[in-house]
């Protein structure tokens, strides 16, 4: 399924009036994850709060936002290069309008009621990448990220080899 962005929200209060923020579809908590992870490469503090809104009534811990600091250290192309375009020879610059494609779980049984399992796509590995969604009530929040959070092929013009 395809989620569909016209511009990316460059500050907490552009994220919180997206019309895509409705969290009844599992595809638009996924891709709303990828804009909080970019407004967090703009603004940390703003980029929280983005996060914690997408987790739900379970806020990210100290440890938590550790783990996204480190994860995005040096790689502030991650969250984009998940979107339609973006390629490690065009440093991860998405094409407008802003598309991201998100993926039926393959194996749905092996989930548990009340969590879903999707997966996203970049140019940047080689296989597709899970994230873990839990339901409260009609809305659907982060749960487990970890592997979109994992390394990909850095930019060509970052690269010393290219």
């Amino acid at each position: 399924m395809q989620v569909r962005f016209e511009s990316i929200p460059l500050t907490l209060g552009q994220f919180s009036t997206l019309p895509e923020r409705v969290l009844t579809k599992p595809e638009n908590t996924c891709a709303l994850f990828l804009l909080a992870l970019n407004l967090y490469t703009k603004n940390k503090d703003e980029g929280v709060a983005a996060l914690n809104i997408l987790c739900g009534p379970r806020p990210l811990s100290p440890m938590g936002v550790q783990f996204i600091r480190d994860r995005l250290m040096d790689k502030a192309y991650l969250p984009m290069a998940y979107f339609d375009g973006a390629t490690p020879q065009n440093s991860y610059t998405p094409n407008a309008p802003y598309t991201l494609e998100v993926y039926p779980d393959p194996r749905p049984q092996d989930v548990e009621d009340g969590y879903t399992r999707r997966y996203l796509r970049t140019a940047g590995a080689d296989s597709p990448r899970s994230i873990t969604l839990r339901r409260k009530g009609d809305e659907w929040f982060l749960w487990e990220y970890a592997g979109i959070l994992l390394g990909i092929r850095i930019p060509a013009n970052e690269d010393p080899w290219v």
